[in-house]
């Protein structure tokens, strides 16, 4: 186990680096040379570690092909594809049909990897392991539970000596998918919350101070005692944060990792092809082994796309990253998509068409 997590601590430190090499590549005199497509996307901060090793492998392999990539949270992504400044979107939140139809072209939704959302804290001589309820993270968010030492919370952590210290409430400030999946969750398990704050992927928060980003969340957490935030699980490892140990449907409590995540990313792909649509929900999902706060990301193109070469890039940039990407996502704790996923994916990326012409016919 020890050397399994080193070794996805070592991936998460070599894609901190690759992108690193790939920035100084940037800055080469020359890298403008003829021939070089230059893609540019933006959008959701969950699965950054991930996509940042894909580009920089991507370019690798294909060194006429860069991939810039803002991680500026899906809210921006959404709205970067709206207005056509970038070539491609990364959001967490699936689009409704409203929000598709507010594009003004057609854009396809592409899941590519499933990821936890862990419940970190900073809570000085409590290593990961605190035991949380739903109904303990609904009264942490609602402002209602307001001390650790909290009998709501005390309860469910025999043997565990938690201090007598304030809650330090953390929350996304900028709109996030990662948020979305949060609120969906406290949506699934809580009435109140769902008549009161609800889901999105920014809502009024009832309680607490806002961190930018997923490493923006993290940071506050890491740097203030007593405080909770929630942040994706990449970003928790990487900044050895410690994490809480969550109740799900079943009533078994499962810790964020690989395999809790591909339990629930599993449920999902079945919803996937029974209703045929990727726009699907797995938090609070059924099953004894499932990870409660968890979802699926996704990348947004244009359908239609009016470039040819850069399509063309695009595409075929996004055929590898659903196969032979996948099978970075483990080492970086995403699961990655089922293969019925894979399947649905393919038939989605043989529609992008230039000129009315599908830019991936020959697969």
């Amino acid at each position: 186990m020890r050397i399994a997590l080193r070794r996805r601590l070592a991936a998460l430190a070599v894609a901190g680096l690759l992108v690193g090499l790939a920035g100084l590549w940037v800055g080469i005199p020359g890298a403008g040379a003829a021939g070089l497509i230059t893609l540019n996307g933006a959008g959701a901060t969950f699965p950054y570690p991930l996509y940042s090793r894909w580009f920089a492998e991507y370019n690798r392999l294909h060194p006429d092909v860069r991939i810039n990539y803002q991680s500026i949270g899906s809210g921006g992504g959404i709205a970067q594809v709206q207005k056509g400044t970038v070539d491609f979107g990364a959001s967490d939140a699936p689009l409704s049909d409203q929000q598709l139809a507010a594009m003004g072209r057609p854009v396809v939704l592409i899941p590519t990897v499933a990821g936890s959302i862990a419940m970190t804290y900073n809570l000085p001589g409590v290593k990961t392991g605190v035991r949380l309820t739903a109904e303990n993270i609904v009264g942490i968010y609602m402002g209602r539970v307001t001390k650790w030492s909290d009998a709501a919370i005390i309860a469910n952590n025999a043997g565990t000596p938690l201090p007598d210290v304030p809650v330090t409430v953390v929350h996304r400030s900028d709109g996030s998918g990662t948020t979305f999946h949060f609120t969906s969750f406290l949506s699934e398990v809580s009435r109140e919350w769902s008549d009161k704050v609800g889901r999105g992927t920014a809502v009024e928060w009832p309680a607490g101070i806002g961190g930018k980003g997923n490493e923006g969340v993290a940071g506050v957490v890491k740097e203030t005692p007593g405080a909770i935030g929630y942040v994706e699980l990449a970003y928790v490892v990487q900044n050895r944060l410690a994490y809480a140990v969550v109740r799900n449907r079943a009533g078994q409590w499962v810790a964020p990792s690989l395999s809790s995540t591909t339990a629930a990313a599993a449920g999902g792909a079945q919803k996937m092809v029974q209703t045929n649509d990727v726009r699907v929900s797995i938090a609070h999902a059924p099953g004894p082994n499932v990870y409660p706060i968890a979802g699926f990301t996704y990348l947004l193109v244009p359908q239609h796309q009016t470039d040819e070469a850069k399509g063309k890039a695009l595409a075929e940039f996004l055929w590898w990253a659903v196969h032979d990407g996948e099978k970075d996502a483990p080492q970086l704790f995403y699961a990655p998509i089922p293969g019925p996923v894979v399947a649905i994916d393919e038939r989605i990326l043989k529609t992008i068409t230039y000129q009315g012409s599908a830019l991936l016919a020959e697969r």
